[in-house]
């Protein structure tokens, strides 16, 4: 029980890696507060529906939190919506939609969540949900790309401007995760990492445990990639 009392925020937390997040930050005793456009099947979460491309609902989720609880020790910052289509094609509405959802919200949040957490002897703790498709791309992935590029510079900058506040600001850059079980997995799709599977979301929710424990503040503005391998392998055309 290591997060005995601490409060976390968990955005995108009712589905998939959100979810895992949760779930792995309630069984350590904490807090959880979700807040997503869509409830919990878990009746016993502390829910708040939030969509975070409204700055509105941003500005209503912290100040019940600052209302409900007075402290704020962990956000996680994970909704994000994964919309691809036709470069030639795609609007400023579904540009923006994107973006706004992404990585406006992660800016947002963590505006909101620092004003909480500097005034806290102890400070608190930062994690940002990116994607290695910051570092590589399929085609017609733009604003999905550019999205996630944004969230790991923008981590880099809010661990220098928070250093005093004792805030710490890291990312974690997903591969390949299984979110539901109706995606089907041929053997090729986890034999072609270097780690022999595809990835869950619990281990993502592993490493947010790990970036946010106390004891391991040293580490700060960091980017960590949980890819099975993938973005370590030479890959030709055979």
């Amino acid at each position: 029980m290591r997060y005995q009392g601490k409060v976390v925020v968990v955005t995108g937390g009712a589905n998939g890696i959100g979810k895992a997040i949760t779930e792995s930050y309630l069984a350590e005793g904490a807090t959880v507060v979700v807040a997503d456009i869509e409830k919990p099947q878990n009746a016993d979460i502390y829910f708040l529906k939030t969509d975070v491309s409204k700055a509105k609902d941003i500005e209503q989720l912290f100040q019940h939190i600052t209302d409900s609880f007075s402290k704020l020790d962990i956000l996680i910052n994970n909704a994000g919506v994964s919309t691809f289509g036709d470069f030639y094609e795609i609007s400023v509405e579904d540009w923006d939609k994107v973006i706004n959802t992404n990585l406006r919200s992660t800016f947002l949040c963590s505006q909101k969540a620092a004003l909480i957490m500097r005034k806290q002897p102890t400070g608190g703790s930062l994690v940002h949900i990116a994607s290695t498709r910051a570092f590589m791309s399929e085609a017609n992935t733009e604003s999905y790309a550019a999205s996630k590029g944004g969230i790991f510079a923008l981590t880099h900058a809010l661990a220098m401007t928070l250093q005093d506040d004792q805030i710490t600001s890291n990312a974690i850059s997903p591969g390949w995760i299984q979110t539901s079980d109706y995606e089907k997995l041929r053997p090729i799709d986890h034999t072609q990492h270097p780690s022999k599977r595809v990835g869950k979301p619990e281990d993502i929710a592993r490493a947010c445990l790990f970036l946010t424990d106390p004891a391991n503040n040293f580490i700060n503005g960091e980017n960590l990639v949980i890819d099975g391998g993938m973005t370590r392998k030479m890959i030709y055309e055979p």
